[in-house]
């Protein structure tokens, strides 16, 4: 029977001999995105920012790029426009709290701009004050998932486990942050999600390299720590890769065939995985060097587990 496999079965590459430049590589990207943040800052979308949302039906002969053109000379600025459904198009215009009577002059302008054969389906405005607050929920999400995932991997392995886990996964997110704050794609809830699920994804693969480094401890219990990582982290390799290849190219599909409306989930997702399995080999492993791990408590907890299993 014929299998497919990008990583050979037996690999010995030594990961843990290049850790210090990975590691301080690692910590310049997440400094780098922190000052980024704070000085080139996210384009948050309208769902943070607060402003104008308008579906509209546009007829056959009129392509979004028209749309485009039509609204470039908007007094308010470019807005942003993507394509949400058969014939139908999202059109966000960020602005701050306005009365209705701004509201209502800048509707009229779009429509102005649009002509008579637009529909206009949906107009909604989102006030700045509800954007700070989906800010902050976005925040209270990922703070409390990171919570979670420290308790969880601190009950299943040790505390180091889990201390490890998280900066792991902030250096995921960091590296999120960053593609972002480079390439001031929109930044919206649905790309807050996605990160989320990043956290979600990157977490299981880094928790199969932790098993596989606990159940080493048992089997090697004087073997020094780097090579017996090196070890763990090329036994679960092919694992690693193959499902990160199979990710990968579903949400490389989505992107290439998707809409606009979820490009911003498909490249958070994107690089998201690219950056967990780097990190779950990278960063949590060789981490875990400088930990201080226990193996008279390690291994009898991995033996125990063993024979109950």
């Amino acid at each position: 029977m014929l299998r497919f496999r990008l990583v050979k079965e037996k690999t010995n590459f030594d990961f843990m001999g290049v850790h210090k430049i990975a590691l301080f590589l690692s910590f310049a990207m997440m400094v780098l995105s922190v000052v980024l943040l704070f000085t080139r800052g996210l384009n948050l979308g309208i769902d943070f920012t607060g402003g104008l949302l308008m579906e509209i039906k546009t007829p056959a002969a009129i392509h979004i790029t028209d749309v485009r053109r039509a609204l470039a000379g908007l007094s308010t600025g470019t807005p942003t426009i993507q394509e949400f459904g058969d014939s139908s198009v999202m059109i966000k215009i960020p602005g701050k709290e306005a009365d209705q009577a701004t509201q209502k002059k800048l509707y009229e302008e779009v429509k102005k701009l649009l002509g008579t054969d637009v529909e206009y389906r949906r107009v909604e405005y989102v006030g700045p004050q509800v954007g700070q607050e989906l800010i902050m929920v976005g925040v209270k999400a990922f703070v409390y998932s990171m919570i979670g995932i420290l308790a969880y991997i601190w009950f299943r392995f040790e505390w180091q486990f889990g201390v490890t886990g998280c900066i792991a996964l902030a250096h995921d997110v960091c590296a999120t942050i960053l593609f972002f704050t480079l390439t001031q794609f929109e930044f919206d809830l649905s790309t807050v999600a996605a990160v989320l699920l990043v956290a979600g994804y990157s977490i299981n693969d880094t928790v199969v390299v932790f098993d596989r480094i606990r159940e080493t401890l048992r089997k090697y219990k004087k073997m020094p720590l780097p090579e017996l990582f090196n070890i763990s982290v090329n036994q679960t390799l092919s694992r690693t890769i193959m499902t990160s290849m199979m990710t990968f190219i579903a949400m490389l599909a989505l992107l290439l065939f998707g809409t606009e409306v979820i490009k911003g989930f498909t490249y958070a997702m994107l690089v998201g995985i690219i950056v967990g399995t780097y990190s779950s080999i990278f960063v949590a492993s060789p981490i875990l060097l400088y930990m201080n791990l226990r193996r008279e408590v390690i291994a009898p907890k991995a033996e125990a587990e063993l024979a109950k299993g």
